[in-house]
């Protein structure tokens, strides 16, 4: 568990980099931070040291704690989305999508297009430890086939750690499946069937839509942008479209890193049910979140079991590490045979050592350790591509947790052609017309701020940053 000054500096950095705390605004004196929130004088001191050596705050002898000015960031414009009608749609670029997916597992790439967590912070040695204590503890009957809902000790320790962030999951009512996209694509298949449409906001997430493609479902998109998605957008959708099911993502959305607030989620949840359109919530990224306590998922306002959670730990542990779930409501208990021959059995080993290692709580310690390097992660990558692309009118979001840039990009550039540009030099970026339809993204990519800002991967944004300013020059339209 990250210390209590690490936290409460978490907290502030989160309120700068928002603009909550305006530069050159005056913070509370050393005595005061330590009386408002009760702690130490040492603890507060501690706290403004840390924040002091990020950059973020600066002291005047004799006047005190002030937020650093940052021209920079508040130059960075957000991008602007089009509006559009919401119809059934089929899904076009399905090649591309399979093609770019591939591209995104070349390990051989400089990975800036799949959003994944570098290596090195991955804790390593505590899933070892809770592996190997899994195993000492295990009992005989856990080395046969296993039980396709998952291994009870999992679901246990799911259970728990939802509640201790504040919802309740029966561990009877949760499936461990081989991570999230196969926890979506099993309730996609028992929610909705071939040739039928499924509500999904845009841009969206690609690899959703491959699922979809694939699945022979077509979509409703609704529009989107930073701030989230337009809800009446919703509601008409899911009156007038036909649809019975909606895709979504409400905590920290790939690639645009919204957060819807806590009304919006309770009125999808209203809709839901008033409606009767089953709300299947990708919760993958919500435990990245850059406060120090995760947001609640819709889930949480659900009351007549219209909501579906799924999500797995792939964003906030491991990509490598493939264990996922999905929450049966009772009410679609029915579907259970179905389900357990659908869900593929989960290697047990990583089950109990996953199990262990939150029992152990040495997965929140993670979490409390990650979550501020993340945040000042992004925003180092914004900073660097903000100066990178210099002289180009460039929007760049500002996501409130996880790490994917979503970067606009003047309306002539194309964004394949710098794909398959960034492919020649040996780095993996995603072009934004795979993530909705009618090529309304075509100038944009998204970029993932998940590994270390090295040089080779300036180098690389250096590379973006001059083929676009190339091509601004030839269309005279700098």
């Amino acid at each position: 568990m990250a210390f209590q000054y690490q936290q409460l500096a978490q907290q502030l950095a989160q309120k700068i980099y928002s603009g909550e705390l305006a530069a050159g605004q005056r913070l509370y004196a050393l005595r005061q931070f330590s009386q408002q929130h009760q702690i130490s004088l040492n603890t507060a001191k501690r706290c403004y040291e840390l924040l002091e050596a990020k950059g973020l705050i600066y002291v005047k002898e004799k006047s005190g704690y002030f937020v650093q000015s940052s021209k920079k960031a508040q130059q960075i414009a957000v991008p602007n989305h089009p509006d559009f009608d919401s119809r059934p749609r089929e899904i076009s670029n399905l090649e591309l999508q399979i093609q770019i997916h591939e591209a995104s597992a070349n390990s051989r790439l400089i990975h800036l297009g799949s959003i994944q967590l570098s290596p090195n912070f991955v804790p390593v040695e505590a899933i070892r430890r809770s592996i190997q204590r899994a195993l000492k503890h295990c009992k005989p009957e856990d080395f046969l086939y296993n039980n396709r809902q998952g291994h009870p000790q999992l679901r246990e320790a799911l259970s728990a750690h939802w509640a201790e962030d504040g919802f309740y999951m029966p561990k009877d009512d949760i499936y461990i499946s081989n991570g999230c996209m196969p926890a979506l694509s099993v309730m996609l298949q028992n929610l909705s069937a071939e040739g039928e449409s499924v509500i999904v906001p845009t841009p969206n997430y690609n690899g959703q839509l491959q699922l979809l493609a694939l699945l022979k479902r077509k979509i409703v998109e609704i529009p989107a942008n930073t701030e989230g998605f337009d809800l009446d957008r919703l509601e008409q959708a899911m009156r007038d479209s036909g649809a019975k099911v909606c895709l979504l993502t409400a905590n920290f959305q790939n690639p645009l890193g919204f957060c819807l607030s806590n009304e919006d989620k309770e009125r999808i949840a209203q809709l839901a049910e008033k409606y009767q359109c089953y709300v299947i919530e990708d919760d993958i990224y919500a435990e990245c979140s850059f406060n120090a306590k995760r947001p609640l998922p819709i889930k949480y306002w659900d009351r007549a079991g219209y909501v579906i959670y799924c999500a797995s730990i792939s964003k906030s542990l491991s990509p490598s590490y493939r264990v996922g779930w999905f929450c049966l409501p009772p009410h679609l208990q029915h579907l259970r045979p179905k389900l357990l021959l659908q869900n593929d059995s989960v290697n047990t080993p990583l089950q109990l050592g996953l199990a262990d290692l939150i029992f152990s709580r040495a997965y929140r310690q993670h979490l409390a350790e990650l979550r501020p390097k993340l945040m000042v992660q992004v925003e180092q990558y914004r900073q660097y591509i903000y100066d990178a692309f210099q002289g180009v009118d460039i929007r760049l979001n500002r996501p409130q947790g996880s790490y994917a840039l979503w970067l606009q990009m003047p309306e002539q550039i194309d964004s394949l052609a710098l794909y398959y540009h960034a492919q020649k030099h040996g780095i993996n970026i995603v072009p934004g017309l795979i993530f909705g339809e009618d090529n309304r993204y075509n100038n944009c990519i998204r970029l993932n701020a998940g590994h270390e800002l090295s040089t080779e991967i300036q180098q690389a944004i250096l590379l973006l940053a001059d083929w676009v300013r190339k091509e601004c020059i030839n269309s005279n339209t700098v």
